[in-house]
């Protein structure tokens, strides 16, 4: 396909981008996934009667509202209700879908976290359970334990935050100080036969991971949690410090382990991922014309120099025709963070793509997350020509300051989407057409 009708390589990104997020929709993915047929339902490979006395949908996160409408118009008449929590409110006809907050929790996702609970706890051997789990899940599904207040989780969630704690630190900690992850509701849906739908924003796909893994056994204990505590010197709120000791006397339960009998009834399947997306943005470009090499869908580190290095392998590429021949779209995803020094707006995507567009000599960078926001900044990243950039000591300032958005804004180099339904991590793309 020519320029003149494909509108140039800034375009072929752009609907590339689109491409990949509508791909990892949930309207998308169920319609693909799921199917009903002779009062059976088939997820993947895998069937399910839909003879039960009650079929739910529960579940929370980002897209969760949006998976449970696309379940709604699979399962039609079978489908006697349900509820879900997300930031995304969508309308639905028989799941009650209540509207929380995200990435910190508040009283109304407190609030909806219960109704799901209830829901859970009143399942049976005759009801079937179809539980969307996606990004988000761990702010929106919330529930703090018994004597712990919302506010004192808070706390500590911004304090592991604030000393640089690995998802991992992180999650053994708040499964601890919570009523719905590690497993914990798995074991309040038992016996229900139930059947995870998940939508993964994590790096690897570890489903203890998603949304801090609700129907996943926790390989943690009451004491990894106060190693992690100790570790990071962290003095949390007097109430989390009591919880945890009191669990580590073993006077409350441990979230559930592995081989537990709650998950004997539990099937789980990942229904989209961030590999989903890229595929489908590949497509798009190679489809436009231009050759695709995807550097990996697990990339991670510090955006900027994430950035670097996608801008010296395009470099590579025109000045020696390797690793790859020009014309060549890189296509990567996966997570990158910012380690904030400055006091800007922005976010890891609008920090990659100026980054790398600052080391091209010429180029299409583009960088969004697919759930529509890129750090607080309200947009889902930036889509640039390397040209663009024009007086480098101001992006130098720009990135230093962690202020990227307002000098992208200011070139209409910023992408809104406003919220997308989805949540898959990040997709990049940074193309060069010729030398």
């Amino acid at each position: 396909m020519s320029e003149d009708d494909s509108g140039g390589p800034r375009a072929a990104v752009s609907r590339a981008i689109e491409a990949g997020i509508d791909a990892a929709h949930p309207r998308s993915v169920i319609a693909d996934a799921v199917t009903v047929e002779d009062d059976l339902l088939s997820v993947g490979d895998s069937e399910y009667s839909l003879g039960f006395d009650r079929v739910v949908v529960l579940g929370g996160g980002n897209a969760a509202a949006t998976a449970a409408a696309a379940l709604e118009a699979v399962l039609g008449d079978a489908l006697d209700g349900g509820v879900v929590v997300t930031d995304d409110p969508v309308d639905t006809e028989t799941v009650e879908v209540f509207e929380g907050t995200h990435p910190l929790p508040s009283a109304a996702n407190v609030t909806g976290t219960e109704r799901v609970l209830d829901c859970a706890r009143d399942a049976g051997t005759e009801t079937l359970a179809l539980v969307v789990i996606t990004g988000g899940g761990s702010a929106l599904l919330a529930q703090p334990v018994d004597g712990l207040a919302l506010s004192d989780l808070r706390e500590v969630t911004d304090e592991l935050l604030a000393a640089g704690a690995t998802i991992g630190e992180l999650n053994a900690v708040r499964k601890h100080l919570s009523a719905t992850k590690g497993g914990q509701l798995a074991e309040a849906l038992a016996p229900a036969t139930t059947v995870g739908l998940l939508f993964s924003d994590v790096v690897g796909n570890r489903e203890d991971v998603i949304a801090s893994g609700p129907l996943t056994p926790d390989e943690t204990s009451y004491g990894d949690a106060v190693a992690v505590l100790e570790r990071d010197e962290i003095e949390p709120p007097a109430a989390v410090t009591e919880i945890l000791a009191a669990g580590e006397r073993g006077e409350r339960a441990e979230t559930p382990a592995p081989g537990e009998e709650y998950f004997e009834h539990v099937d789980t399947h990942i229904l989209a991922d961030n590999r989903t997306a890229l595929t489908v943005a590949a497509a798009s470009l190679e489809v436009a014309g231009y050759p695709v090499a995807i550097l990996g869908d697990e990339i991670e580190g510090e955006a900027s120099n994430v950035g670097q290095v996608h801008a010296g392998i395009a470099e590579s590429c025109r000045a020696h025709e390797q690793p790859f021949s020009l014309p060549v779209a890189l296509v990567s995803g996966g997570e990158t963070t910012v380690t904030v020094d400055g006091d800007g707006v922005g976010g890891p995507n609008q920090e990659f793509a100026l980054a790398a567009a600052l080391e091209l000599d010429a180029g299409v960078v583009a960088a969004v997350d697919t759930d529509g926001l890129d750090g607080a900044s309200g947009v889902a990243g930036a889509l640039l020509e390397a040209k663009s950039i024009e007086d480098e000591s101001r992006v130098r300032e720009a990135l230093d300051a962690n202020d990227v958005h307002s000098y992208l804004a200011e070139r209409d180099a910023v992408v809104e989407t406003g919220r997308t339904g989805t949540n898959v991590n990040d997709v990049r793309v940074v193309l060069v057409a010729d030398r």
